[in-house]
């Protein structure tokens, strides 16, 4: 029996770590043989405040994880995400002066260079630069242009940036637990992995991953990344709403918002009685429940719709919205964001995952099993992140090189 290929993805979030093993031995098609999932202790809307306390949270997920496989960890793809990271769109070309004028492989890397040659501050480093779409002596729209004529070549691309010390501090948790790094993802990109299908990425779709910290924000048009976003807003902030508009512990009110909240709530005869009692023995009502949690929901849909353009939606992002991340599940927010945003919305949990998988099925687990589908699409088309050296994220020069040395 060969050796097993194992891929790992580790979602370091402000309310859980989640690891997951995958088996991608047969194929490129990941089968889960551990999950490990423990709450989170020392992060903040997406970044380490406390070193130590999130060693050990990531040590006890990463157990966790090894003990159901029967496994050892050695490495992993760690998602990163924060009101740090930045993106923007640059340009890059090169002339093709050889005889022949064929673009090769070794052109589409010197134009992705010079792509990345932007100015950046010294506590900011390159975490991806993505192709977007190839221009061939002026045609657009080309998406692998390996193999065809022309004189000149342009590539846009999507670069994104991140904060030095917010992603070391990440890194230096992660390594001090044993476990060597493969690739820093920035999480919306893990979770279109898997949660998007490749024809709403072709006609235009946001994804918002709506987490404990923080709501990470993808568009994607003509099957390229467009913009990324991260907002450092999401379902701390709707927890925080219930304690202090309540009068509630915030354990208590995390509890009554994950057991009774709703934003489409159904008001009978049972919304006068009390779900609790707040600190000063006042009852606390369903309906002032989930009116707090629907007022800042309703913020939440319109800051992700804010970070397109204009508010011609049905232009950009004709396939709508795609909402994930845990709290995605509060009931009866894709008809929210249907009535509120006058668009498509609908709720995204991972799907045609394999092994023992049944709890992953789950809008919480998108950026964890979405790592685990990005390790086994590029696994091999990069080197381990190494200190100052972030990931060049080349997913179209990676199926270009596939197509010409495999066929």
């Amino acid at each position: 029996m060969g050796k097993r290929n194992i891929i790992t993805g580790i979602d370091v979030g402000t309310t859980k770590v989640c690891t997951i093993m995958a088996d991608v031995s047969d194929g490129n098609v990941p089968r889960i043989i551990g999950v490990g999932i423990t709450p989170s202790k020392g992060m903040h809307k997406g970044l380490v405040v406390n070193i130590n306390e999130a060693r050990e949270t990531i040590r006890e997920s990463v157990r966790k994880a090894e003990q159901v496989s029967g496994c050892k960890v050695d490495s992993a793809y760690v998602g990163v995400t924060g009101r740090h990271v930045t993106s923007t769109n640059n340009r890059g070309v090169v002339a093709i002066t050889r005889n022949d004028r064929v673009v090769r492989p070794e052109d589409l890397r010197r134009v992705l260079n010079a792509a990345q040659n932007i100015k950046l501050s010294p506590d900011r480093r390159l975490l991806h630069v993505i192709p977007r779409t190839y221009v061939v002596d002026g045609q657009a729209g080309v998406k692998n242009p390996v193999g065809m004529h022309g004189y000149r070549l342009d590539v846009e691309t999507h670069v994104i940036t991140a904060a030095v010390t917010s992603i070391q501090n990440l890194v230096k948790c992660v390594r001090s637990v044993g476990i060597e790094i493969e690739d820093l993802v920035l999480e919306p990109l893990a979770s279109s992995e898997a949660i998007l299908t490749e024809d709403e990425k072709e006609v235009g779709v946001i994804l918002a991953d709506i987490g404990g910290g923080t709501t990470d924000i993808a568009i994607f048009r003509e099957g390229s990344i467009w913009h990324t976003a991260i907002l450092p807003v999401a379902g701390y902030q709707l927890t925080r709403d219930v304690a202090i508009g309540l009068g509630l512990p915030f354990e208590i009110a995390e509890e009554m918002k994950k057991k009774y909240g709703s934003v489409m709530p159904v008001y009978d005869a049972k919304a006068d009685v009390p779900l609790a009692f707040s600190q000063d023995g006042h009852g606390i009502s369903y309906q002032d429940l989930c009116d707090i949690i629907r007022a800042r929901v309703e913020e939440i849909l319109k800051l992700i719709v804010l970070e397109l353009p204009n508010a011609d939606y049905e232009s950009i992002v004709p396939a709508g919205l795609v909402l994930t991340g845990g709290s995605s599940n509060i009931a009866g927010l894709a008809t929210l964001g249907t009535q509120t945003l006058k668009m498509p919305v609908r709720i995204g949990a991972p799907t045609n995952i394999y092994g023992i998988a049944e709890k992953l099925c789950d809008p919480a687990y998108a950026t964890a099993v979405g790592l685990v589908l990005w390790g086994a699409r590029y696994k091999g088309n990069r080197k381990q992140w190494k200190p100052g050296l972030f990931s060049f994220a080349i997913n179209a020069l990676a199926q270009s090189l596939k197509k010409l040395f495999i066929g």
